[in-house]
């Protein structure tokens, strides 16, 4: 790969996609919240549906949570809590688990979307597009862990963690360091921000949605008394000129209700 074609996919590149990600977000939020869903269709083929999500929500949110610990974290942490061998390793073990554990619950959600003629119907082309584009992201960071296998000194993934942190913190040339990595950890990156360039223009835009401030609301609990059960029950047992006579009784001064209303 020349050096040009190196720095526009892996120096610019990067930047057009998160901008598009960020700017489009915001705009599609401004402008069509009614299309601001994930579009679920778990009324159909339930089960499925059940296992698949599931599974494929529990294993990303593991990947998504190591890249950004893995990649983001502060040298000086990293340095104290383990080697760059063991955070490998680690990377591999952890990693490798969760993303099997992603591509076995999209697979599902996949195969129901494609089979059922009912849930084919309701999709559009970019939910199809995107669904495949993550089976893809997910294949291929499998397909780095027996290529990991292979760099366990740690040199690999120092190198890797520095062009990611390039990139967060605005260092130019950072995509010099991805030459001569392999082909299969720079398809990775690649297809990773293009994730990101189209995200807004699918349903994915439903992850700025998610409930996290669940986990830190209080709880609470709706007690019903026998005091309001009673007098509900009484109140239930009225006669229709019961309630006629409560009404006429408060009703404004001058007022009168239908004859038909209150009864001969």
């Amino acid at each position: 790969m020349s050096d040009y074609l190196n720095s526009a996919l892996y120096g610019w590149y990067p930047y057009v996609c998160l901008t598009v990600f960020a700017l489009g977000s915001l705009v599609r939020f401004d402008t069509a919240q009614y299309t601001w869903r994930s579009g679920s269709s778990q009324l159909l083929r339930k089960r499925q549906f059940r296992w698949g999500s599931n599974l494929f929500h529990v294993g990303i949110l593991v990947v998504i949570g190591g890249h950004f610990a893995g990649f983001l974290m502060p040298d000086w942490a990293v340095d104290w809590l383990i080697s760059p061998a063991q955070h490998e390793l680690l990377a591999m073990v952890v990693g490798g688990l969760a993303g099997l554990i992603a591509i076995v619950g999209l697979s599902l959600l996949i195969h129901r979307r494609l089979t059922d003629p009912r849930i084919r119907a309701t999709s559009r082309r970019w939910d199809i597009a995107i669904i495949l584009m993550l089976w893809a992201q997910l294949a291929l960071g499998l397909l780095t862990v027996p290529v990991s296998a292979l760099h366990m000194d740690g040199a690999l993934f120092l190198t890797l963690v520095a062009y990611i942190k390039g990139i967060v913190l605005l260092h130019p040339g950072v995509a010099d360091l991805l030459l001569g990595t392999p082909l299969i950890y720079r398809l990775h990156i690649l297809l990773g921000f293009t994730i990101f360039l189209v995200s807004p223009f699918t349903r994915l835009v439903h992850i700025w949605s998610a409930p996290v401030w669940y986990f830190g609301r209080p709880g609470f609990q709706v007690v019903r008394s026998r005091e309001s059960v009673g007098n509900r029950s009484r109140d239930q047992s009225l006669t229709v000129v019961d309630l006629v006579t409560r009404a006429d009784s408060a009703k404004p001064a001058g007022a009168k209700f239908p004859q038909s209303v209150r009864g001969n």
